[in-house]
């Protein structure tokens, strides 16, 4: 078994460069030949086992909205194969969501990661749970601001 430290050392670098930075190459750096979605409750991937080509379109698909997305680490806790991230993310609305167009106002939200690793150190999966409610009231309360700027109220 390698040291728990390289983990924590790879999924700082894979959240760095894939999600902070929407670098795709980095994906085949990172990941197992199949990632597994444990749980994510709210992500359309729930519970899908992917490639890395699938991997790849789920980080384009999940950054179009978000270009500018920023995982600030709290901490990272190793165990076995296996380590937890908890993290704070913000972003700038700006792409069209299902029913929230874009408003170039920031969110953020709260969550955290257990990732799993094989023995070379590529992510296998994750079991995850994050404050996606919260990004949904965030963005009604955009949305409305936005509208009521938009009529000449105040925007507050």
């Amino acid at each position: 078994m390698m040291p728990l430290i390289s983990r924590k050392g790879q999924l700082t670098d894979f959240i760095s460069r894939v999600w902070d930075n929407g670098d795709l190459d980095a994906v085949d750096d990172h990941l197992a030949d199949t990632y597994t979605i444990h749980h994510d409750p709210g992500d359309p991937w729930d519970g899908q086992a992917l490639d890395r080509v699938g991997f790849k379109d789920r980080v384009e698909k999940s950054r179009a909205a978000f270009p500018d997305q920023r995982f600030d680490i709290q901490a990272l806790i190793a165990e076995g194969d296996s380590v937890v991230m908890t993290r704070l993310w913000s972003a700038t609305h700006c792409g069209d969501l299902p029913g929230f167009p874009a408003t170039g106002r920031t969110v953020r939200m709260s969550g955290a990661t257990v990732y799993g690793f094989d023995r070379d150190l590529r992510l296998t999966g994750h079991w995850q749970i994050t404050d996606r409610l919260g990004i949904y009231q965030q963005l009604q309360q955009n949305l409305v601001a936005q509208s009521s700027a938009a009529r000449g109220g105040t925007g507050a």
